[in-house]
This record gives C-alpha cells, sequence and structure tokens, in this order.
C-alpha cells in the first residue's frame, strides 16, 4: 500500500515568510530619516492650531468667556469655539457624547473650551494662555465610590453568569474574598497627538493624522465640517507609538486641525504640548475589584463572585468594548464551574479612559491571579500548584461566557516547559531559603499563565481590505487599512506578499495608509492587524497571480501545476522568465494586473444581548516566570529574573516578535509597578509629565531576561500561515511581577493575604509591609 503524500513536505521552502527580518523602517529608526507627521514639509502659509483650557477650573458652568485677548495676541489668525463648528461638535466614536470644543460646561479639568490659530506654534501657545473666564464651580465627582453615591454610569451594568453562584459558594468548603485596586496607565507614545490638515478643492479635506484608526478619522471629520465622507481622506504613514492611546483619541485633534483649515483657507497642523497631551486624553480604566472565591478545600475553584468597578471618565468612548473585555478574560487561565462577574461602567468627572494594549484583559487577568495567590496563601501551598489545579482541561473547558478553549493541552505544555525551563521549582527553595535568612530584603517567585482572546468583539470590526498592484516592471505596490506604529504590521504584510509572487522584498513598495485607497477599515487593534490585513492582501496577491496562471496556461498550453513563481521569475515547464515580462505580456494581453482583496474572519458569532456564542477566532497563550527582591524598610523593589515563553503559533517573523513579547512584557511591567497616575481632590492630574509620571527605563529591565517563542504545531485556525497575534498577549506576562511582589511581601506573615495594590509602587509595597506586620503581631 503507498503511503500517504505529505503535503506539507511537498510545498516549496519559504523564501520570506517565517523568516526573521528587519523591521522595515528600523535603518531609518536609528537614523533619524523616518518621517512622521512633524518632519513632513508643510506647505506654504501652515498655521498652528493649540487647544486652549481653561487653567482654574475643574468642572463646572462656564458664566463668562473672554477671548479679546486671545484674539489680539501676535499672530493669532482665528481663535475658533463650538460655535465655528459648521456640522456635528461631536469626536466620539459612536455615542455622540464627546464635544470637540465644550460648549456651555467643563466636564474635566483639562477639557478644550477654544482653539487658537496662529503663525507660529510658540504665538499660539502664548495667545492660548490669555483666556479670562468666569466658571460656577460643581462639585466633582472622581473616584468609582464617588460614582456609585451619586448612581453615575455611562453604561448599563453588565455581566456573565453561569449555574448557580449562590449554591456553589454555599457548597464550598472554604470561602476567600476581598478588593483590589488595579491603576490606570498613561500611554506614553513617543510622538504625541498630531495632526496636519490640507484644505482641497471643492470643500474637500486632505488629513494627515497620527492615528491607529484612519477611517474613522475620515467619518469624524466629514461630520464636524459637515461634508460627506469621500470629501476627506486621511492619512497616516506611520506613529511613534500608538498602545490603544490613537485608536479614538486622535479625532479631536484631526477635527481642530481640520476646523482651522476650513475656516482659513489654510493648511494647519496641531501637535500638543507633553503636558496637556497627558491632562487632556484618556488613559487605561482604572478599576476596584470585590471578589468573593469558594473552593473545596484542595484549592479547586468551586464558585467565583467578581464585581469590576470601572472608572470611565465623562463619556463612553471605547468603555463598552474595554470593559467587556474585562470581564472575558476575568477568568484567566481557570475553569468556573459556578460564576457570577458583574461590570460596572462608572461616569466621573475626569478625562474619559480609553483604549489601551490589552484593551481591558489585563485588568480582568490580574484580579483571577489575585484570588489565586488568596487561595493559595490561605492553604499554605504554592501558588502554581493552586494554578494548574485548576487549569481548563478536556473535561472542564468552557468559559464563563460559553466558548469552549479547545487549545488547552498547548497551555498545559507551554507552562510544563517553561516551569521546567525556569527551574522553577529549585528556585522556591532558593527563595524560601533566602527569605529565612534575611529579615530586611525578601525574594518573591512566581509563574503565571496568558489566555487572551484574539479578535475583535463588536463582529463587523473583523475585516479588512487590501490593495495590490503588480507593474510591468515586477514591482509591486501594496496598501491596506492596517496602521503602522513601531509593531511591524507594514513589515510582515509585505512579506506575505513578496511569498505569494515569488520576488524579493526590495521589489515591494509599502506605501501610506489611505482612506482613498482601502476604504471603510477598521482601527488597528485588538492584535488583529496581521491575521486581517496580511489575509487581504494574500488574497489579492493570489487573485492577481491566478489571473496570470490562467492566461500563461493558455498562451503555453500547460496546466497550472507547470508554472511557479519564485526567485523574482516565473517558470513554466523548463521556460525561464522574469517576472517583469510576464507582467509586460499580461499586460499586453490586457490581463488586469491589480486587485482589491478582501477579508473577513470567519466564525465570530458573539450576541452580547444574550452573551452567548463565539467572541473570539482563537486564544493565544504564553506564560512568565518572575523572581523579584523587595525591600522591607523602604519599599524599593528589584526584578531579578524574568522567563518567559510564547505562543505565536507559527511566527511570520521571529524577531518582530520576539520585540513585540519584550516590549509588551516591560510596558505591562510599568503598569503593575512604577506607573502611578495621581489626580488631587479637586480632579487634577499631577502626574502629567514625565517629571512625575515612571515609565520603566532600561535600569528596570531584570538583569536575567529569558524570551523563548513556543515551538508548536501552530494555529489550528485558519490564519495567515498558522500564526497567531502578538501585539496584546505580552502585556498580561507581567502579571509574573504583580503576583511575585504579593509573594514577597506575603512571606512576612504565612497564611495573610498582602493588601497590595496596583501598581505595586514603593509606597504601595510599604503600606503592605506595614499591614502585614500588624497583623502578624496581632496574631
Amino acid at each position: 500500500m503507498t503511503a500517504p503524500l505529505d503535503q506539507a513536505a511537498m510545498q516549496p521552502p519559504l523564501k520570506t515568510v517565517c523568516k526573521a527580518l528587519a523591521h522595515d523602517s528600523a535603518e531609518k529608526h536609528v537614523t533619524g530619516t523616518a518621517a512622521y507627521i512633524d518632519d513632513m514639509v508643510e506647505p506654504t502659509g501652515t498655521l498652528h492650531v493649540v487647544p486652549g483650557w481653561i487653567r482654574q477650573a475643574v468642572r463646572g458652568e462656564v458664566t463668562a468667556l473672554d477671548l479679546d485677548d486671545v484674539r489680539q495676541s501676535p499672530g493669532v489668525v482665528a481663535v475658533l469655539t463650538a460655535a465655528d463648528v459648521p456640522g456635528t461638535n461631536d469626536c466620539s466614536s459612536a455615542f455622540g457624547d464627546d464635544p470637540v470644543l465644550a460648549d456651555g460646561d467643563i466636564l474635566f479639568h483639562g477639557q478644550v473650551a477654544f482653539a487658537v490659530v496662529a503663525e507660529t506654534r510658540d504665538q499660539a501657545r502664548r495667545a492660548a494662555k490669555k483666556v479670562k473666564a468666569e466658571v460656577t464651580s460643581i462639585p466633582p465627582v472622581l473616584t468609582q465610590e464617588d460614582a456609585v453615591a451619586a448612581e453615575t454610569t455611562v453604561l448599563p451594568d453588565y455581566q456573565f453568569r453561569r449555574g448557580s453562584p449562590e449554591t456553589g459558594m454555599n457548597a464550598s468548603q472554604e470561602i476567600v474574598s476581598g478588593s483590589l485596586r488595579i491603576g490606570g496607565q498613561e500611554h506614553f507614545y513617543l510622538e504625541g497627538q498630531i495632526a496636519m490638515a490640507v484644505p482641497q478643492e471643492d470643500g474637500g479635506m486632505l488629513v494627515y493624522s497620527s492615528t491607529q484608526h484612519p477611517t474613522e478619522i475620515q467619518h469624524t471629520v466629514a461630520k464636524v465640517l459637515g461634508v460627506p465622507d469621500a470629501l476627506v481622506t486621511a492619512e497616516v504613514r506611520r506613529m511613534g507609538g500608538g498602545f490603544g492611546g490613537k485608536e479614538s483619541q486622535a479625532n479631536q485633534w484631526a477635527s481642530l486641525a481640520a476646523l482651522a483649515a476650513h475656516a482659513t483657507g489654510r493648511a494647519c497642523k496641531i501637535r500638543l504640548d507633553r503636558d496637556d497631551d497627558m491632562i487632556m486624553t484618556g488613559k487605561r480604566h482604572d478599576f476596584r475589584v470585590d471578589w468573593k472565591i469558594g473552593h473545596d478545600g484542595t484549592g479547586k475553584i468551586r464558585a467565583v463572585d467578581m464585581e469590576f468597578l470601572s472608572r470611565c471618565g465623562y463619556s463612553v468612548d471605547l468603555s463598552l468594548g474595554v470593559n467587556d473585555r474585562t470581564l472575558f478574560h476575568a477568568d484567566s487561565s481557570y475553569f468556573y464551574p459556578d460564576a457570577v462577574i458583574r461590570s460596572r461602567r462608572l461616569k466621573t468627572d475626569t478625562v474619559s479612559n480609553t483604549a489601551f494594549r490589552g484593551f481591558g484583559g489585563p485588568q480582568g487577568m490580574l484580579a483571577a491571579e489575585r484570588m489565586i495567590d488568596a487561595i493559595a496563601i490561605k492553604l499554605g501551598k504554592d501558588p502554581l500548584e493552586i494554578r494548574k489545579l485548576n487549569f481548563y482541561d478536556g473535561e472542564r473547558n468552557q468559559t464563563p461566557f460559553g466558548m469552549p478553549v479547545e487549545e488547552y493541552e498547548v497551555m498545559h505544555h507551554l507552562i510544563g516547559q517553561l516551569e521546567e525551563s525556569s527551574a522553577y521549582w529549585q528556585r522556591r527553595e532558593d527563595v524560601s531559603a533566602f527569605n529565612a535568612e534575611n529579615a530586611v530584603l525578601k525574594k518573591g517567585l512566581a509563574l503565571t499563565p496568558v489566555k487572551f482572546g484574539i479578535s475583535f468583539t463588536l463582529k463587523h470590526l473583523n475585516q479588512a481590505g487590501a490593495l495590490v498592484h503588480l507593474y510591468t516592471d515586477g514591482s509591486v505596490h501594496l496598501n491596506h487599512g492596517g496602521t503602522e506604529m513601531g509593531q511591524g504590521l507594514y513589515q510582515k504584510v509585505a512579506q506575505v506578499v513578496a511569498e505569494e509572487f515569488g520576488i524579493t522584498l526590495d521589489k515591494v513598495r509599502i506605501t501610506a495608509t489611505n482612506t482613498s485607497k482601502v476604504p471603510n477599515t477598521g482601527p488597528t487593534a485588538a492584535s488583529s492587524g496581521t491575521d486581517l490585513n496580511a489575509m487581504a492582501a494574500k488574497l489579492a496577491a493570489q487573485e492577481i497571480k491566478a489571473r496570470i496562471t490562467a492566461f500563461l496556461c493558455e498562451q503555453h498550453q500547460c496546466g497550472a501545476e507547470a508554472i511557479h513563481f519564485g526567485d523574482n521569475k516565473v517558470i513554466i515547464g523548463d521556460q525561464s522568465f522574469t517576472l517583469s515580462e510576464i507582467a509586460k505580456q499580461a499586460h499586453m494581453a490586457r490581463i488586469q494586473l491589480s486587485h482589491a482583496g478582501f477579508y473577513a474572519t470567519p466564525g465570530i458569532t458573539w450576541d452580547r444581548d444574550t452573551a452567548t456564542g463565539r467572541p473570539f477566532y482563537y486564544f493565544a497563550f504564553g506564560g512568565a516566570c518572575a523572581e523579584v527582591t523587595i525591600d522591607t524598610m523602604t519599599g524599593e523593589m528589584t526584578v531579578d529574573r524574568v522567563d518567559i515563553l510564547h505562543d505565536v503559533g507559527h511566527s511570520l517573523n521571529p524577531a518582530i516578535d520576539l520585540g513585540q513579547i519584550e516590549g509588551g512584557f516591560v510596558q505591562g511591567m510599568g503598569w503593575l509597578t512604577t506607573e502611578e497616575l495621581v489626580w488631587d481632590a479637586q480632579g487634577r492630574l499631577r502626574t502629567h509629565a514625565p517629571s512625575t509620571y515612571k515609565i520603566p527605563t532600561a535600569s528596570d529591565i531584570p538583569e536575567e531576561f529569558h524570551v523563548r517563542l513556543y515551538e508548536g504545531t501552530g494555529n489550528p485556525q485558519e490564519t495567515i500561515y498558522r500564526s497567531k497575534a502578538v501585539g496584546e498577549p505580552p502585556v498580561m506576562l507581567a502579571n509574573a511581577v504583580f503576583c511575585a511582589i504579593t509573594d514577597a511581601v506575603a512571606s512576612l506573615a504565612p497564611g495573610e493575604v498582602p493588601d497590595l495594590d496596583a501598581p505595586a509602587t514603593p509606597e504601595a509595597i510599604m503600606k503592605a509591609v506595614h499591614g502585614m506586620r500588624a497583623r502578624k503581631a496581632g496574631q
């Protein structure tokens, strides 16, 4: 009997895909030649826009606004207010509650009340400070507790419920409960919010924006100007970082630039000062999580009751999707037999919180890890034992929202590999010995999993388009709806197109994302940029190849199997032609050498109203083991060693993926250890500059930092070359650092769960240390 053919072995070896190639702009980044919006040559006569705000106002009604001195300042060409908006004074994504310019009320400290348009940016900034205003103050609602008391919400409450958590809790042998505060996070992109608008003929507007969502810029500018979408073109070649902070937040600044250009007839540019940027733009949502978990006495979970109180700010923004994703990830990697997971989306008189890498998922997962740690501490067991005991498996593999965890074996295998490669159990003994010998310094160790759902939970966002042209010289023009913010999306998509045509990367011209080329796109977010846009580009390239192949089959009287594209050539039987020669022949035969590819993620069926369906195409998995040392006299902390093993399926570009994992982990570590947002009692953000807000630096990187890609069988779903998304999941690897700090503090009073909130700053660690010592003294 003939053995079955190995289809994979019959495929020609890949030439560009799955190779560790440099980012397409890497050389430009390090030499300073990568052009961002502020590097673009400004059209003659370009004006500069600066947002104006009433600095003494926190929350209240504007009873008088005197802008005469602003208008009479040197260089000022125009001063815009809400009355100057020709269309709709709204820059929200969907809910119509984000005014471009405040109209009558100041809803939070830092809200833009007017915009100054001047010949130079310096003149505009100086003029903006000359505003005179009278505001009748209203006591602001600032915290979750304030909002609960005032009964203010931006959206209705929402929940997932499975089984009977009340019955399950009553049947539990032991119950543990607590409360955890999880702080927000400033995006701190290196390139701040910026846009330039250039008037076009017939009332059109070309807008260059540092945005993750060009189509939304197009829609918003058209809405604000009161013109059809077709009259507005949005373009972005690259961003100097986004992290979610340029998904919806870029709308306001593009709108102001376009308003100014509309009013003056001249090109107008807006670039926020760093302080203004931090004060005026939204952050990661901060939470208070109240939780209760019942287990069987061995640590196996029986029932869970969780409530997430989210500070959303003054408007909805993206809080619906963010808070929903928090609930989707409140299970982390653990099976909850009976569960109720509730969410309250609270309205506060603070800047409206928005998308941030992980989109609510990190907060949900951190709360789950706190519950696991609490069970382990109370039982006197190692937290890794409790984690593994509660992992999804073959029998217990349905999430609280009803989706099966089909790749649970990957999670088990990955964590098992990491457990061994990190020498976890030997290091656990070493940590215990160190703590027994040292009274001041204490070590902590934790190994935590990641299970992160990939897809937009709003079904219609799971689509993408790409435009591919093959020219008669054999070169290719590539355009798609995804945006490049340093994550390597453009490079990966170019690799896919080069592979399809069998050409080298230098033959592929990557062009700026532009709404006039690929329309109606979704945001580059939810880690889906490559999944969507690379597949759309591949389908476009395949269609062009199919047309050429059909033409060649007719010309050479052969079957398609005789035709092969590779090495910038086309092989037809025993004949060899350059791709340029074939493209010219096809063109002369009037064969279309251009195609607009389109891809929609299959199998997404989520119905939010009934909380049923499949919200994610697949899960990405990972694991991190972190070891820390804390100083119980000062609260200072160092991360001594980190081992990471992360699942990206079959990596499209291992070099880029490793960079994303390292960067995501460090950004998550910053969120959980150093990046503290502080508002005063009046609602003014006090941490609005690098001098008061600490992001991780090179000195915060663990001295030992081991990062590896998990070598598995690839994504079981039909993704692009069986790869998996890598943008957001690595952020949650940093949970290991927070859990390790918890472990170190817990060593001070065995059996007691530390009251440690995130971020675990030195102050937070000292507070937890004092609490543990007080409890131990009271025993």
